[in-house]
C-alpha cells in the first residue's frame, strides 16, 4: 500500500485511527487544529505535521480521514472533494440529511470515494455473521438485539445514542437488508447535572415478522458489547467482550410447534473460527484500497445515510 493517506484530528479518537493507519502502511501526514499535538503525532510515527490547507493542496495525498467533530465533517469533505481527494469522515457521515447529501453529491460530482467509519461491519466476526445470514443458515430472520453497555466515557457533546448507537444501527440494518418501518425509543438522561441521555433503548419493526431492540448505557455497572441474532431455524451471539476463540456463538435453538403448542428445540452452542485482526486497522486499509481499486466502500455514503435516517427518527420517536 502506497502512503497516501492524512488524518485530520489527533484527538480522542484520532489518535487511535492515526495509529491503525500507521501499522497498515497508508499514514502520509497528520493535522490537528492544536499544532504541539500535530507536531507530537507526526514526529512519533515519522510522517508530515501540515495544516488542512496544506493536505489539501498536496498532490501525494490521495486520501483523508477526518477524525474532527461531527459538525466539522460536510464543510471539510466539501473542501477535501474540492480539492480531489478521497474522504473517510468518522461516524456519524453528518448531523444532518442536507449535509449528508451535500457530501453524497460532491463525492459523485468529483469522482472520489466517501466512506463513512461503521467500524463493526469490518470487525471478522460480523462480517463472518453477515455470510451466514446471506447464506441462509439461521432460516427467516426474527429478532436482531444490540446491547452496547459500560461505565465509561461520558462525553457532553452528545448524548449516549449518537454517541454508541450509530454502530449498533448499522449492522442491523445490514444484517436486516431494509430499512425499519416502525421505530418506537426512550431516552433517559439519568445524570442530575447532565441533560443529555445517558441510557437509551429504541425499538424497530422491520416488517415480515422481523424486530430489533438497541440498548445503550453508559451508566452500566459492567461492560457489554452484544448482538445477539434470532431466525426461524437458529441463533447467534457476538460478544466482543470474550476472546476471539467465543467471539461468535451459533446453535440450532428454534421453536416448534405441536398440536398448537410450543416446544424448544434446544441445540448446543459451537463457536466460529475466525482470523483475529484489528477491526480499526482493516477499515483503514478496505478505505485505501478502495481508492486503489475504484471500488465502493462496504459502508458508503448511502449506507451511512440510511444511518443517520434511522437515528434522526429514534430522537423524534423519543421526543429529543
Amino acid at each position: 500500500m502506497q502512503k497516501n493517506i492524512a488524518v485530520i484530528g489527533c484527538g480522542y479518537w484520532g489518535q487511535n485511527i492515526v495509529r491503525s493507519a500507521a501499522d497498515a502502511g497508508i499514514l502520509y501526514a497528520v493535522s490537528d487544529a492544536d499544532p504541539a499535538r500535530m507536531n507530537q503525532f507526526a514526529q512519533q510515527y515519522s510522517v508530515k505535521a501540515m495544516p488542512f490547507d496544506a493536505v489539501l493542496a498536496d498532490a501525494a495525498v490521495e486520501g483523508v480521514m477526518l477524525a474532527v467533530p461531527a459538525p466539522l465533517h460536510a464543510p471539510l469533505a466539501l473542501k477535501a472533494f474540492a480539492a480531489g481527494k478521497h474522504v473517510f469522515a468518522e461516524k456519524p457521515i453528518a448531523l444532518t440529511v442536507d449535509d449528508a447529501n451535500l457530501m453524497i453529491a460532491a463525492a459523485q460530482s468529483a469522482n472520489r470515494i466517501l466512506m463513512v467509519g461503521h467500524l463493526l461491519q469490518y470487525h471478522p466476526a460480523f462480517l463472518e455473521l453477515k455470510r451466514m445470514v446471506d447464506g441462509g443458515q439461521f432460516g427467516a430472520l426474527q429478532a436482531i438485539y444490540s446491547n452496547r453497555l459500560n461505565f465509561g466515557k461520558i462525553r457532553t457533546e452528545e448524548n449516549v445514542f449518537w454517541s454508541f448507537a450509530p454502530h449498533d444501527v448499522s449492522m442491523m440494518l445490514a444484517l436486516a437488508g431494509r430499512e425499519p418501518t416502525g421505530i418506537k425509543a426512550v431516552y433517559t438522561a439519568a445524570l442530575p447535572d447532565s441533560p443529555l441521555a445517558s441510557t437509551a433503548h429504541a425499538h424497530f419493526d422491520f416488517g415480515a415478522g422481523l424486530t430489533g431492540h438497541i440498548h445503550v448505557s453508559w451508566l452500566n455497572p459492567f461492560k457489554e458489547q452484544k448482538l445477539v441474532l434470532v431466525g426461524s431455524s437458529g441463533m447467534a451471539v457476538f460478544d466482543d467482550t470474550q476472546p476471539w476463540e467465543k467471539k461468535l456463538a451459533v446453535s440450532a435453538n428454534r421453536v416448534s410447534f405441536t398440536a398448537g403448542q410450543p416446544v424448544l428445540n434446544k441445540s448446543d452452542t459451537s463457536y466460529v473460527a475466525l482470523t483475529p485482526s484489528e477491526p480499526l486497522k482493516d477499515e483503514c486499509l478496505h478505505f485505501a484500497k478502495c481508492i486503489t481499486e475504484g471500488t465502493t466502500p462496504r459502508t458508503d455514503g448511502r449506507e451511512a445515510l440510511r444511518v443517520l435516517k434511522v437515528m434522526q427518527a429514534c430522537d423524534k420517536a423519543a421526543g429529543a
